[in-house]
């Protein structure tokens, strides 16, 4: 058996505006999620559900961490296999259905990533390839904690990979 980690989220309610839930409509969805050491992270439900739109969703927050997930596994396994990054942005979307009785799940979370290199060479003078890039996208696939622990589909769907150009910054 492997390491086991512990993770803690303590979530607050701060919507119920002197009334509480006497009504669908009588009170916020609006809430607050504290992680140790760090700011707290302002949370509703989707608009859809009555929720904030200037306020982070459940929905959203599982979309980034697959994508975050994803992102540093690449990066870890880029490092490993030579390949050096100095850009990486990804634009994540995922679906969701709602079955008529309000409950539902995601159906797919897609992956956009895109990729800048510093040079089209690893570090030790073998090419990099776009099929170079997707392979360490499928195990980075492989190796992220969080779309190993969901049940659909979590897709990467690359750009080619773009060369940095000779006066980019590293991370720019």
């Amino acid at each position: 058996m492997g390491i086991l980690h512990t993770y803690e989220a303590a979530v607050t309610w701060t919507g119920a505006r002197g009334v509480g839930t006497v009504g669908y409509t009588s009170y916020s969805r609006d809430h607050e999620v504290h992680l140790a050491g760090k700011p707290p992270l302002l949370g509703s439900s989707d608009p859809a559900f009555r929720g904030d739109p200037g306020r982070y969703t459940p929905e959203e927050l599982m979309v980034a961490a697959l994508a975050q997930c994803h992102m540093l596994w690449f990066l870890h396994l880029a490092s490993a296999d030579r390949v050096v990054v100095v850009a990486y942005t990804d634009r994540a979307t995922g679906r969701m259905r709602v079955e008529a009785a309000g409950h539902g799940q995601f159906t797919e979370v897609v992956l956009h990533p895109s990729v800048t290199v510093a040079q089209a060479t690893r570090a030790d003078g073998r090419p990099i390839t776009d099929a170079d890039l997707a392979a360490l996208h499928a195990r980075s696939r492989e190796h992220c904690f969080i779309a190993r622990s969901v049940n659909f589909p979590v897709r990467h769907d690359p750009t080619p990979f773009r060369l940095a150009s000779a006066g980019t910054a590293p991370g720019a």
